[in-house]
């Protein structure tokens, strides 16, 4: 062979060696030290995973049958969106989706102007009979998408109680805000489920034998104590109430005081949960009756003087002279009318809303002494009702030790708590002086928080308040031949804000109990900043007899007198 085919043959056969040696190194980096990466890029591209989203729990209100009617739900139905790209005559298009169901004409021109834009939303929650009608139709650059959404039936009725779901800022999943959508959210979001196996190229599941299933967990129910009728009636009530004084804002809360249970609790201004989107006050989402405190007034007097009696320093037949006024240290404590009425009973003490007399119960059994009793009443502490933002009352003036604090609280001034704490307070005067633990779920258990006081002091206190309504409440107009209904306002002056001292706006408020020595139902009402009204028993009284006799009625109470 000659020297020169020797020498190709030896270059050939360096070249093969070299790309031998290169495919080697290639397999050997492929398959050993990029192994763990392709080897999870395979699993990606051949594998299939699906979320498996939890349907949430719905919220129901309870008939007092035991009927139960949705106040919140899931719906589902279809997200309308446009793909530009695939758009043909766009005013055709837009004239037979309007003719269907409208459409936000401004929305649509600025979205057909975005050419080759495969996704622009055009309308969300459309119900599925017309998302149906739409796909039927085949329009060229429309198409659909399911969307769920929360449904409040109710629109604006118990919005404070019930909150809403929204999606916050950054996050990528609906939570619940406010109410009961908030305080139960794990309980009705439930959990995601998952499916996992194996898919082929196109990421279609093979294999399905194959397939890793997690069911999702769906979201539990909840049922409310509140009564739809009830809760409706309070809410007209107030209404009513509101408008006729032009008040800012104002509440009802109707409740079973002998467990706690509640039936209804309205508050205004509300809001539509269904848009609550819309609301620039962001305030009006808080519930007034746990997330706001406020100084009351007068309805304290009853608390001061149940105090007194249980540490046996008064009867109601005690005595005392009233002078119109009386001296603290360098302070004057004078009565709502400024007048002087001389000797008084501790039940007109009440009849006639008295501040020394007031002053002079709780002297009887002292300032330690009468704090202490303010705290067994729960005032100033969180009760534990299943509502999230649940604030304290602020009793601090009480910590100071000097009279003048005792003294004014002793009618409802210098201490600020929120309306359901004196509410369960005073529902403790109507059912032997238990302290009960507030509720809105069913099936929730009674409890007692603690005895407030004894149940022979609730009996005198029961026999005082029947007499404030039988001959004191306008009149003695207020009394109900046929039921015995134990009662009591309050008129506060509102604190100026940001600085010492008081405003010429009021807050009246108003609580009773019925039948009074065998109570069924509960009733505190406040109204703030009420116009062209002065005491609270000349703008609530007659919303609060219309809640009683519509109690009596629906509820077919008998008359126990």
């Amino acid at each position: 062979m000659s020297p020169r085919i020797t020498s190709r043959l030896n270059l050939i056969s360096l070249i093969v060696a070299l790309l031998t040696s290169a495919a080697i190194s290639r397999l050997f980096f492929l398959q050993i030290i990029k192994y763990p990466v392709y080897s999870k890029l395979a699993e990606r591209q051949q594998s299939f995973a699906r979320v498996l989203e939890p349907e949430r729990g719905d919220i129901f209100f309870k008939m007092k049958d035991g009927e139960q009617i949705s106040a919140a739900t899931t719906n589902t139905g279809a997200l309308l969106y446009l793909n530009t790209k695939l758009l043909e005559d766009a005013e055709k298009i837009y004239a037979k989706l309007n003719a269907l169901t409208a459409i936000d004409r401004n929305l649509f021109e600025k979205i057909i102007k975005k050419t080759n834009d495969p996704y622009e939303i055009l309308k969300h929650r459309l119900p599925k009979e017309d998302a149906e009608k739409i796909l039927a139709m085949n329009l060229p650059g429309v198409g659909l998408k399911e969307e769920k959404w929360r449904f409040y039936p109710a629109g604006k009725s118990a919005s404070h109680l019930l909150g809403f779901i929204s999606m916050p800022d950054g996050a990528d999943d609906f939570f619940g805000q406010y109410g009961i959508e908030k305080f139960y959210d794990n309980a009705l979001r439930g959990e995601q489920g998952n499916i996992l196996g194996d898919a082929d190229g196109k990421g279609v599941p093979v294999a399905l034998w194959e397939l890793l299933r997690v069911d999702a967990k769906e979201g539990e129910d909840v049922v409310l104590t509140i009564e739809p009728a009830t809760q409706r009636a309070a809410e007209e009530e107030l209404g009513r109430l509101k408008k006729r004084w032009s008040a800012a804002s104002g509440g009802i809360i109707i409740l079973d005081p002998k467990t706690g249970a509640i039936y209804a609790l309205a508050a205004e201004p509300g809001f539509d949960p269904n848009e609550y989107q819309k609301e620039k006050n962001l305030g009006v989402f808080l519930n007034p009756f746990v997330e706001k405190i406020f100084e009351l007034g007068s309805v304290f007097k009853p608390l001061t003087m149940a105090a007194a009696i249980d540490q046996g320093k008064v009867r109601p037949d005690t005595t005392y002279v009233d002078k119109g006024e009386v001296k603290i240290g360098d302070r004057i404590i004078k009565n709502f009318d400024g007048k002087a009425h001389g000797e008084r009973t501790m039940t007109q003490v009440l009849e006639e809303s008295l501040n020394t007399g007031a002053v002079f119960a709780m002297q009887q059994i002292g300032g330690e002494k009468f704090k202490e009793y303010f705290y067994k009443f729960g005032l100033g502490e969180k009760l534990g009702i299943d509502l999230p933002g649940e604030i304290r009352g602020d009793l601090s003036n009480l910590e100071s030790g000097r009279e003048i604090e005792f003294a004014t609280a002793s009618f409802g001034q210098g201490i600020a708590v929120t309306p359901l704490e004196l509410a369960m307070a005073l529902s403790s005067l109507a059912n032997g002086g238990k302290l009960m633990k507030p509720f809105i779920t069913d099936g929730t258990a009674p409890q007692i928080i603690r005895e407030s006081i004894k149940p022979e002091t609730s009996e005198t206190i029961t026999k005082m308040l029947v007499d404030v309504v039988d001959t004191a409440l306008i009149g003695g107009k207020a009394k109900m031949p046929h039921m015995s209904v134990a009662a009591k306002t309050g008129t506060a002056q509102i604190p100026n804000a940001g600085s010492k001292g008081y405003s010429d706006q009021y807050l009246h408020s108003f609580f009773g109990y019925f039948p009074a020595y065998n109570p069924r139902f509960f009733i505190f009402i406040f109204l703030e900043r009420p116009q062209g009204v002065k005491y609270a028993s000349q703008s609530i009284t007659d919303t609060f007899r219309s809640l009683v006799d519509f109690l009596i009625n629906y509820y077919t109470i008998p008359p126990d007198r």
